[in-house]
């Protein structure tokens, strides 16, 4: 269609120009006309700079497996395209967005290469303006996102050297206490052969030995109030039978599991002026028995704790594989187990039936790490208690993994805000601001899902939905909405 300078000079993006630039761009340029439908697709090359005069048009950018549409305006001189032509080989030049058109509209069209050329030459100061702007947010966002990694690394390996340390220090405990008691077992063994045991005597007390040490491994978990009844009746037991420390051997007994009639037994195996021996003898058993469950016990929480921070890490695995999100989930719980805190619950309420899905582990894990830690300080700062539900379901033909806390909820004037890179409420020195956008980035442009917000005070819901299928891996370009005609707008950051 033919092209008219008065009419190119009448939009708001050209209006400075002087009349030779407008003859230029009338020459280089074209006007065309697009009927109802596709002007061009997100990801295609972008060859072509656009101009609206006339019409209507939507922009949508793709969002998981949707189509969501972000612009819909008739107002003349809106643009899109190929608006970041100038920085050449510099950035993927790709169409952000898709254009369609909803009733016959023209466009001033210019191809990408001219209008490189033309912003180059006409505006060489703005170009370096808008290049500085691009190219140096973008290096701060990788430097400031490099550093929050490596505070929640230091945080993570903080919080593991003390969750790690607890169990070793008992090890380490209970292996000196239970060298000292085997060293007692070992004088005890030689009085007892030196002592008036007959043969029989000492075959019933071995055979009692036996027994005692099975009846530890199956001790049954009682209450304070049961365990005190209890050592209330072993301590009399033991006082009717002129056997000191009462006191002191009750607890043990109870923690094993024995009782009166155990006594009894040993009472009937052994006459009375070798029973206090026998019950010492006993005891040693016993404690040797609670020692070793506690060496088992602290090293099985080291493994499990060093199986987790694997898990967790996923350095010996492929990055992408079909993943169970509960054994991500346990293993990022696991590891953030000291930065919950004991004062916050948390409540797993797992669909165990759902399937594997198709995933990049490490990178989910590092979502669940952000919405944790996101949880657990807006519990803080409600006084640092509540209760953290981590939730799994289907959720229509996608895998939803939700996160709820009790929290003081996000505000309503801020919750379109909280995804946004650099945007943070918490103080200057604790928050980056990127947490948010960089589990967006995660679920929507690499796995294809979905990450929403519902919030309410005392209940805030982060929803993850993740395709249980694999699909096309997009490279989803730099984000924004670049179609604004208020304030005469160039475009967006990349997000």
């Amino acid at each position: 269609m033919p092209c008219s300078p008065g009419e190119i000079g009448s939009l708001f993006l050209f209006e400075k120009l002087r009349p030779e630039q407008m003859g230029r761009l009338c020459a280089e340029g074209r006007v065309e006309m697009f009927d109802a439908g596709p002007v061009y697709t997100e990801g295609e090359p972008a060859t072509c700079f656009y101009v609206m005069i006339e019409g209507t048009v939507v922009l949508s950018r793709r969002v998981g497996g949707d189509d969501v549409e972000v612009t819909r305006t008739s107002q003349r001189g809106v643009y899109s395209g190929a608006m970041q032509a100038y920085f050449g080989d510099r950035l993927r030049q790709v169409y952000i967005n898709s254009m369609r058109v909803t009733e016959p509209t023209r466009f001033f069209v210019l191809p990408a290469d001219v209008f490189a050329d033309i912003m180059r030459e006409w505006f060489p100061m703005a170009v370096h303006l808008l290049e500085g702007l691009f190219f140096g947010s973008k290096s701060t966002q990788a430097a400031v996102g490099q550093r929050e990694r490596l505070l929640a690394l230091g945080s993570l390996s903080a919080g593991l050297t003390h969750e790690l340390n607890n169990p070793a220090a008992a090890a380490v405990r209970a292996t000196a206490t239970l060298r000292e008691r085997v060293a007692k077992m070992r004088r005890k063994l030689a009085l007892i052969a030196e002592g008036p045991f007959s043969r029989d005597q000492l075959a019933s007390l071995m055979e009692i030995q036996e027994r005692t040490a099975e009846r530890v491994a199956k001790a049954p978990d009682l209450s304070p109030l049961q365990a005190a009844d209890c050592e209330d009746a072993l301590i009399d037991w033991l006082e009717d039978h002129g056997i000191e420390q009462g006191t002191q051997l009750a607890p043990t007994f109870v923690q094993a599991g024995l009782d009166v009639e155990w006594l009894e037994q040993v009472a009937a195996a052994v006459d009375e002026e070798i029973l206090p021996g026998a019950v010492g003898w006993l005891n040693y058993t016993v404690e040797t028995e609670l020692l070793m469950d506690e060496i088992a016990d602290s090293t099985t929480r080291i493994s499990r704790l060093v199986d987790a921070a694997k898990q967790y890490s996923q350095l010996d695995r492929a990055p992408y594989q079909v993943a169970d999100v509960h054994e991500l989930l346990d293993s990022t719980l696991l590891m953030l187990s000291g930065k919950i805190g004991p004062r916050i619950e948390v409540v797993k309420e797992y669909d165990r039936t759902l399937p594997r899905v198709p995933a990049y582990p490490a990178e989910l894990n590092q979502v669940w790490t952000n919405l944790i830690d996101n949880a657990v300080s807006a519990m803080d700062g409600a006084g640092g208690e509540g209760t953290l539900t981590v939730r799994t379901a289907l959720h229509d033909d996608r895998l939803l993994v939700e996160f709820r806390d009790t929290g003081p909820g996000v505000p309503p004037e801020i919750r379109d805000r909280i995804f946004d890179p650099f945007f943070t409420t918490k103080p200057v020195g604790q928050g980056t601001g990127l947490g948010l956008d960089i589990s967006w980035r995660i679920v929507v442009n690499k796995h294809h899902g979905a990450l929403r917000v519902d919030s309410v005070p005392g209940d805030t819901r982060f929803q993850v939905l993740l395709p249980l299928s694999a699909g096309e891996d997009d490279e989803m370009a730099a984000a924004g909405s670049p179609l604004t005609a208020e304030d005469h707008p160039t475009s967006e950051e990349p997000t």
